[in-house]
């Protein structure tokens, strides 16, 4: 149900009060080490990553150039919603500036957005490898890998001032308490007392086109990745390119799966979401679990990866 226009004697609030991922003290201290831990260890992997790939000639590829540019953004990711994780539960409930909080919305909705279409890429890439591999040093030649890359982060960015710029015209005239442990959409929206039926329907347009047109188009590849493999004439073969798939794009797969449920979960829904608890238990998964397991998942355990990592350490 929408809310009525603020009346004109009422004061735009100034500030809000995040209430953190936790509000008992028990705990608390416990969870901040925690977390702080997660953090240092997701930024030290996704260097790590980072490093590797442009040290490394043999990692100069189209699966690579993605990888890194994940990891990148893996790293402004945690940086923008883990500093004020800590800060909630190292001192609790806190003020955050209305400017400061639109500006780490802006950054957090630009990021999540690049996301999703960098995993589409990253699957349309393994579509190519395995269904077109003598077309793809031309399909994926460095100048597609180059634009591929840009649009995710333009898109991202061109999405991010539209649906920000919606809520900050919202009037906030209190309650100023926002539950969660950063600045996200629904939470704002449950506080604004103006109508946010245009709002809604940004957010509801945006993430039709950016989650839900990502996600079909890694479905997509992920389909004719399998169909491919099953028509294949003899069965020595379709174990062969069933093993070789598998190794390559299982871990992918799972992570799209993850991702793009938590998130299509929370942001395409038309409506606000109620349930904070829940909502903040999934941004956890999101914004903290996976960036922290994506290095391992999809590098780490690879073998030029490895083989690359073996030899920084041989020449160290």
């Amino acid at each position: 149900m929408e809310t009525s226009p603020a009346p004109a004697n009422m004061t735009r609030v100034q500030q809000f009060v995040l209430l953190g991922l936790s509000t008992s003290l028990s705990g608390r201290e416990a969870l901040f080490t925690f977390f702080l831990a997660l953090y240092l260890l997701t930024l030290l992997e996704n260097t790590l990553i980072i490093y590797l790939i442009c040290s490394h000639s043999e990692l100069r590829k189209p699966m690579y150039f993605f990888l890194g540019n994940l990891s990148s953004l893996e790293m402004c990711y945690v940086s923008v919603t883990m500093p004020t994780l800590l800060a909630g539960l190292w001192t609790g409930p806190f003020y955050v500036p209305f400017t400061a909080c639109m500006t780490q919305l802006s950054i957090f909705i630009s990021l999540i957005c690049t996301e999703c279409t960098l995993l589409a890429s990253m699957a349309y890439d393994r579509y190519v490898a395995i269904c077109r591999p003598l077309h793809y040093p031309l399909l994926m030649r460095p100048q597609v890998c180059l634009g591929l890359a840009l649009s995710s982060w333009l898109g991202g960015l061109v999405v991010s001032v539209a649906k920000t710029t919606c809520i900050a015209s919202l009037s906030y005239c209190g309650p100023n308490v926002l539950n969660h442990f950063f600045c996200d959409v629904s939470p704002l929206l449950n506080l604004s007392c103006t109508h946010v039926a245009l709002t809604e329907l940004v957010d509801f347009i945006s993430a039709i086109v950016i989650l839900w047109g990502c996600f079909l188009v890694a479905m997509a590849s992920y389909v004719a990745i399998g169909m491919a493999v099953l028509c294949m004439p003899s069965a020595a073969a379709r174990h062969k390119a069933f093993s070789t798939s598998f190794s390559t794009c299982a871990s992918h797969l799972v992570v799209v799966g993850i991702f793009y449920s938590v998130t299509i979960f929370i942001y395409a829904h038309p409506s606000r979401i109620e349930a904070m608890d829940l909502n903040k238990v999934l941004s956890v998964i999101y914004t903290v679990v996976t960036p922290m397991c994506n290095p391992f998942i999809y590098c780490l355990r690879n073998r030029e990866v490895q083989a690359a990592f073996r030899r920084t350490l041989q020449w160290s």
